[in-house]
């Protein structure tokens, strides 16, 4: 029996599908393997490539099976999907990934280090905490609300219910400020873990040499330039900046058909944690050319009287994306308009 060249592994928690293939694409084998006669078998296996789909354990095993020998390939799911025949299980998914694997035009997913996805679990767990302090914040509000003390949204406003806490209002009941304080110390702890993770982001962004490059351009603080190195691949892997922009989902989605170009709502198909804090920051440069009037942005203040500030902030961002992309492939710091012009 011929050995296989390509493996395809469908990825679970206790069993894996695995389709072996020859270079013309002819069956080699179809295995169902636990979790430890996966690593068993693989490193027995002679080297060859291991394609995968691009899930949340497929970065570790990948890192396994290059230390054995192999080649490893990860597929976004969205790409293997058409390549499914029919009934989808187990054994038609990991088929699809080998028929995906072979593609020539196939985009592959960069392998991630382990201390890439340990800043990438520093960003998840700040997000998690900062939606759980929201839910406390709303909780708290919608239960004072009920006994006629209303404050606005957002954590500015949050002062005015936890004062009327601390002070003893005698509109509220007894209960219900022994409750609040329960809120309140809930809400302090998340607010000391987030400043904790935040002092965090901040060191590791200034002991990464291209994170500080990042940071030279306006709009871009340590948070972006950190999520740019943790979740972006190397960004010489694109062949230029509108690649870049386009991975991050920040270019219009096409409906084009017979030559005719029609062009709708941002595809939001890319990175978007990336995406996100880039349009922050796109947003806060808006603030800033509108309030303090700075020099050499008359392209922004033109968008501006055109077009709603949500999608100049997303125009901006397409634009920093390519800026970003220049910066790192050359090697370069952000170049100040107005320093080159003076």
């Amino acid at each position: 029996m011929s050995e296989a060249t390509l493996i395809g592994i469908d990825l679970a928690k206790r069993v894996f599908q695995l389709h072996g293939a020859c270079d013309d694409g002819s069956v080699v084998f179809r295995k169902k393997l636990s979790r430890p006669q996966l690593i068993a078998f693989v490193s027995r296996h002679p080297r060859c490539v291991i394609a995968m789909e691009a899930c949340a354990t497929a970065h570790g095993w990948g890192r396994e099976f290059e230390k054995l020998g192999h080649e490893v390939r990860l597929i976004p799911p969205i790409y293997v999907k058409p390549f499914v025949k029919r009934q989808k299980n187990d054994a038609a998914d990991a088929e699809a990934i080998v028929e995906a694997a072979t593609r020539p035009t196939m985009r592959f997913v960069a392998l991630k280090s382990e201390a890439q996805q340990a800043r990438a679990m520093l960003f998840r767990t700040r997000q998690m905490f900062v939606g759980q302090r929201t839910q406390l914040i709303n909780a708290l509000r919608g239960h004072l609300a009920e006994h006629g003390l209303v404050a606005a949204r957002g954590p500015a406003h949050f002062k005015r219910l936890a004062d009327a806490i601390e002070d003893d209002d005698p509109a509220l009941l007894q209960d219900v400020r022994e409750l609040g304080r329960m809120y309140l110390e809930q809400i302090e702890g998340l607010n000391a873990r987030i400043a904790d993770i935040d002092g965090k982001v901040k060191s590791a962004a200034k002991e990464d040499g291209l994170a500080r490059r990042a940071q030279t351009m306006p709009g871009v603080g340590p948070v972006t330039a950190l999520a740019i190195e943790t979740f972006a691949p190397d960004l010489a892997t694109f062949r230029r900046g509108r690649d870049f922009a386009a991975w991050l989902g920040l270019v219009p989605k096409q409906h084009s058909t017979g030559g005719k170009q029609r062009l709708g709502k941002t595809s939001k198909m890319g990175q978007r944690d990336i995406r996100t804090l880039l349009v922050s920051g796109a947003m806060a440069v808006l603030q800033a050319v509108e309030r303090f009037d700075t020099p050499n942005n008359g392209w922004l203040k033109r968008l501006l009287t055109r077009k709603p500030r949500m999608v100049a902030a997303i125009a901006l961002a397409n634009k920093m994306a390519r800026g970003l992309w220049a910066m790192m492939t050359k090697q370069e710091d952000y170049r100040n308009p107005a320093a080159m012009m003076a």
